[in-house]
This record gives C-alpha cells, structure tokens and sequence, in this order.
C-alpha cells in the first residue's frame, strides 16, 4: 500500500506453460500511466524470426526493454543472452563505468571503439558472439526453417496425445505440450486424489534416466499432479522420436 508501480513485466513465452502475455493491451496501460514496459522474451524471443510464428509476439515493439536468451529455442551454445533497450545510449548511461585506468579518453585513436562500457560485464567475453556466428551460418530462413520444425512437431505431438486415452492434456495449447499419465495405476483413483498421481511422471523419469532411454522434465503446478513438459529446441528431432517417447512412457508406465 502507498507504492508507486514503476515498471511492468510481460512474459512472451513462459518457462512452464509457453505462455504469451498480451503485449499490446499491457502497452496500452504502461503508456497511459507512463510506466516502463519490460518484455522477458528468453525463450519466445527466437519466434519473431518466423513468419508463421511471429504474431505471438505482437506489440512487443512496443516495450522499453527485451531480454532474450537465443541458447533456448534457436539452440545457440550455453549461455547467450541479450538485453534490448529501445532508447538508443540508455543502458550505456546507467551502466558505464568510465573509469579511467580503463578507458583513458586521451587515446590516440576513436576511443568509440573501446567495447568495455559497451558490456554489462565490461572485459569478459561476449556471448553474442556466437549467435553471430550460427546467424552468419544459418542466416534468417535457416533459423525461421528451424524454429518452425520445432513448432510442427509441437502440433504434432500434441494431436497425437489428445487422441490417447491414457495421457491428458493439461490444456490445449501446440505451442509446448504439457501432459500428465493416468493409466496404470492399480486402481482407478480419482483425480483429485493428489498424492497417487504425483507420484507418476517422477517414477517414470527416473527409470528413463536409469535405462538411458530419454529425458524429459516434469514440473508441479500449484497443488495439481505432476505433468511432464516436452519442449522441443534439437533440430536432430523428428517425428519418429516423439513416438518413440510416447511408446517409452506407455512402457515404463506399465511397471508402475
């Protein structure tokens, strides 16, 4: 109470769920209370490089800030993110140093080209390096190519659980595919008997991890079951991988 908001955060893409705010309507209320608009698009960011795609992400043009990490969907090696600001010398002005044991300003040549108050992290390494080297090999339709083989296999995935009676969607969504187990159990319990059916999606991946079959995360919501999250960002993945992960749970599943 008495607290002035100052900044608002929209999500394009959530860790869990692949979650899109709505980014203009968010934008809407940030310029009418002249509120900063910050967008974490870490893992939604790659979409924008798809025409199929980057409607998802309407109006994030309209935000002050971005951060996007392109190591998740466009698979760039660990770690590569990146912070966008919309006002062009903003973020060098809040962050630079200036100290001048570093940057001596008597230089001899355009001291423009001293990159230390042009990084956050000032003399480490910069990991965009590497997004401009797979951009430079990959270029623009070979990333778009890649990011919409990701989501094709999301929709297929999706379809091919949504006709299975032994596994439920937690929602209907084809952008990342989250789903829980059911059958199996020795006695049909109800679904709200939460106990038994956290304990699935735990038991069936750690006999994965012990037969090194597959790996695929799970992930608790609130006081509901354990569901399994399937993301896909390995260009090597076709659909004849993901039906052999569903053929492996139904396997496991019947040792439970």
């Amino acid at each position: 109470m008495g607290q002035t908001p100052f900044c608002v955060t929209a999500t394009a893409g959530s860790t869990v769920f692949g979650a899109f705010d709505p980014l203009h309507n968010i934008a809407d209320i940030c310029e009418t209370h002249k509120l900063w608009m910050h967008v974490d698009a870490a893992w939604g960011g790659g979409l924008l490089l798809s025409r199929d795609h980057s409607y998802k992400l309407s109006g994030i043009k309209r935000a002050n800030s971005v951060t996007w990490n392109p190591h998740k969907l466009m698979g760039v090696p660990l770690q590569c993110s990146a912070i966008l600001i919309r006002e062009k010398g903003l973020l060098e002005a809040c962050n630079q140093i200036g100290a001048g044991y570093l940057f001596q300003p008597d230089k001899l040549y355009n001291v423009d080209f001293d990159t230390g108050d042009k990084a956050i992290q000032c003399g480490r390494h910069a990991d965009i390096f590497k997004l401009w080297l797979m951009w430079k090999a990959k270029g623009t339709y070979g990333f778009e190519a890649q990011i919409n083989r990701y989501m094709e296999l999301a929709k297929y995935f999706y379809k091919v659980l949504k006709k299975k009676d032994n596994f439920k969607l937690v929602f209907d969504a084809e952008v990342r595919t989250v789903f829980y187990v059911e059958q199996y159990l020795p006695v049909k319990f109800p679904f709200n008997d939460i106990f038994i059916y956290t304990q699935i999606a735990p038991k069936i991946k750690a006999q994965m991890i012990e037969e090194g079959t597959a790996m695929i995360s799970y992930q608790p919501c609130g006081d509901k079951v354990n569901f399994f999250r399937m993301v896909f960002s390995n260009p090597a993945t076709r659909q004849k991988d993901v039906d052999y992960l569903i053929d492996e749970i139904q396997r496991l599943g019947k040792d439970l």
